[in-house]
């Protein structure tokens, strides 16, 4: 049965009210939850952007759900400070999180100085901070020199199992090369054709594990309301890779999506005031093959997320397992 999570966005949201937002996701029955971990938000005007993992220890401790995070070790965050704190939470929260691996965007990377790789370059150096990742969750002492530098590192409190290491990709190319490394697979999107094709091409690589999938949608009382809610929340989703890769503040990403179409949006998000039309396009996507549907509400008001919640819980939610 397909498992539908709820995002908790840190670009959007402060800490202590997301903290507040996943409770009552819980509450509502949502199965799971995920953040991403980011420096800066997308746009200046979301406003915020949260420690996830300094987040996700109280997160873990205030919920029984499942968790898992979106982060890049690498440039601003070492992978050896990486493997500690995700050995720090899953000793605390034995079998509940995960953590998906990419190579980054500059937005959030460009802080330590250092040049911005290519995307090739940045894809070797991902691999680069897996091995050593894995090696000091498995108790090893590394030293490794490459495109990181490792000297003599160990990770002395250990769960007694690893976290899942899983591959962050939005595209079919880039789900395959991560094949090989990857417990499972997390992607973005509302499309089932684009969606199908990355999964397609992470299996067709040998790729095991889960796949997720993280869903953006915009549920108001009018679909203009919600159009609205988007283009004035989450319009960054009109800027697609490799330009969301490479932009490196908000304040140059808001002048990339400040032309965005209606139709751009749409394309991105999943816009409606109708639960079932967002129940409908979301069993699609489960269809694919999905093993979770991870859920973000783009509006950022407190009301926007409280209802998105109350009414996925008491409505689309038991709708979708029902259909199952």
């Amino acid at each position: 049965m397909t498992a539908y999570g709820y995002h908790s966005s840190h670009e959007q949201i402060p800490p202590s009210r997301l903290l507040r937002h996943v409770v009552r996701a819980q509450e509502a029955g949502f199965d799971a939850a995920m953040c991403s971990d980011h420096l800066s938000p997308w746009l200046p005007e979301q406003g915020h952007s949260g420690y996830a993992f300094a987040w996700l220890g109280a997160a873990l401790q205030a919920t029984d759900l499942p968790f898992g995070m979106v982060t890049a070790p690498g440039q601003r965050t070492h992978p050896v400070t990486t493997a500690q704190a995700l050995a720090t939470l899953t000793e605390m929260a034995p079998g509940r999180f995960w953590a998906a691996l990419g190579s980054g965007e500059a937005m959030n990377e460009h802080i330590t100085g250092d040049p911005w790789p290519d995307h090739e370059t940045r894809r070797r150096r991902l691999h680069e901070c897996v091995e050593v990742i894995r090696a000091l969750l498995a108790g090893e002492e590394v030293t490794h020199h490459g495109l990181i530098t490792v000297d003599r590192a160990r990770v002395w409190s250990l769960p007694a199992e690893p976290p899942a290491l899983i591959a962050a990709a939005v595209s079919p190319e880039s789900a395959a090369a991560h094949a090989g490394w990857a417990d499972g697979l997390i992607t973005v999107g509302s499309d089932p054709r684009a969606a199908a094709e990355v999964l397609a091409a992470y299996r067709e690589a040998g790729g095991r594990g889960p796949a997720r999938l993280q869903v953006h949608l915009a549920l108001a009382s009018t679909d203009d309301e919600a159009l609205a809610m988007t283009r004035r929340h989450w319009r960054n989703a009109a800027v697609t890779a490799p330009d969301s890769w490479d932009l490196d503040t908000p304040e140059a990403l808001a002048d990339r999506a400040a032309g965005a179409t209606d139709e751009q949006l749409r394309q991105a998000v999943i816009i409606s005031s109708d639960p079932s039309i967002h129940r409908d396009r979301i069993a699609q996507l489960a269809d694919v093959g999905f093993d979770a549907v991870m859920l973000h509400q783009v509006g950022a008001d407190a009301a926007d997320q409280e209802a998105f919640i109350d009414v996925f819980g008491e409505r689309v939610l038991p709708e979708l397992r029902g259909a199952e």
